[in-house]
């Protein structure tokens, strides 16, 4: 669902003098569009950066299916029960094909979701946010998968062959869940004065969380240039911030719905939308392990994992099976 890089430490673009040959070679190859593949020779800090990447898109698809995933048995009719677990079980799928790509990468599935569980790995900010009504489900969908394609639409073009293959198709699925967050948003704002209010209610409490998930300011962000060579990433997180903001906020008025923001504008001469400054500290402290919900979405990821275990165990057995009748054979 969500692409965004929790950034770890400087890193400075090198210059054509400090490259090697091959480095050299491998920039060419990106300046001129080719994609790269698992075989292909690739720096290491490409390698690392792209790991990095897909892993926290990853998790964060993974993770994202708590949030929702408990309004499933509450949903108010039985129509968007099953869409809300058809969509819990896209996001499922967009990490099993999140977890494949990194694999080609040389890193195991089973060491990404170990960095997962013991907290070396992040995941986007947005999910440690607690839904407290249904109307909640409709703005995760409107505004966070919303945010997330505006993310992700990009990567389909990005410079690495397996994730950007991923994308198309996590893309095109993700269309279909904002569309469904906002027909939700849309049934409330006609509904009862009561149900405007609780639609009202969760856009105040996710629209700064939404802004956030496009990463830090460009002033901030440690990886975003050297990523933008790349090509891992095709636009800074404030060219994609401003994106999403324009976009939303027709919809929001289309809705009869106010953006909690008081200097919200239009800006004529920008052609675009000017808006408030963002709490960068809040960003940094959920980051940091200390949202709202944090603990409680990590806690139901080691339990899953736990419980799970005989499953794995059993599909290892299994294929250790077919192996060796395959090889006796």
């Amino acid at each position: 669902m969500y692409a965004q890089m929790v950034d770890a430490g400087p890193e400075r673009v090198r210059p054509a003098g400090e490259m090697s040959p091959e480095e050299q070679h491998f920039q060419e190859r990106i300046d001129a569009g080719i994609k790269i593949e698992p075989k292909d020779f690739m720096p290491e800090a490409y390698r690392k950066t792209l790991i990095r990447q897909i892993s926290q898109h990853a998790h964060s698809e993974i993770v994202g299916q708590l949030p929702e995933g408990n309004w499933i048995t509450r949903a108010p009719t039985l129509k968007r029960k099953a869409i809300l677990l058809a969509k819990v079980q896209d996001e499922a799928g967009h990490g099993l094909y999140l977890y494949s790509a990194v694999e080609t990468l040389g890193v195991t599935r089973e060491q990404t979701i170990e960095d997962l569980l013991s907290g070396k790995a992040k995941y986007s900010s947005i999910f440690n946010y607690p839904t407290l009504t249904w109307a909640d489900i409709g703005a995760i969908g409107w505004l966070v998968d919303g945010s997330a394609i505006i993310n992700q639409i990009p990567i389909c073009r990005c410079s690495y062959g397996p994730y950007a293959r991923a994308m198309v198709r996590i893309c095109k699925e993700e269309t279909f869940h904002t569309r469904q967050g906002f027909d939700i948003m849309l049934a409330l704002c006609r509904g009862t004065p009561e149900q405007k209010a609780m639609a009202q209610d969760a856009l105040n409490r996710w629209w700064w969380p939404s802004l956030m998930m496009h990463g830090p300011a460009d002033s901030d962000s440690k990886h975003s240039a050297q990523s933008m060579r790349w090509k891992v990433k095709l636009f800074s997180n404030d060219e994609l911030r401003q994106k999403f903001v324009d976009q939303t906020v027709p919809q929001a008025e289309y809705l009869g719905l106010k953006i909690p923001d008081p200097e919200l504008k239009w800006n004529p001469e920008r052609g675009h939308y000017d808006f408030g400054r963002i709490d960068w500290d809040e960003f940094y402290n959920v980051i940091q392990g200390n949202g709202p919900c944090n603990r409680e979405r990590l806690r139901a990821r080691i339990e899953a994992h736990e419980q799970g275990a005989w499953v794995r165990e059993a599909a290892a057995a299994y294929a250790r099976k077919h192996a060796q009748k395959k090889a006796a054979a």
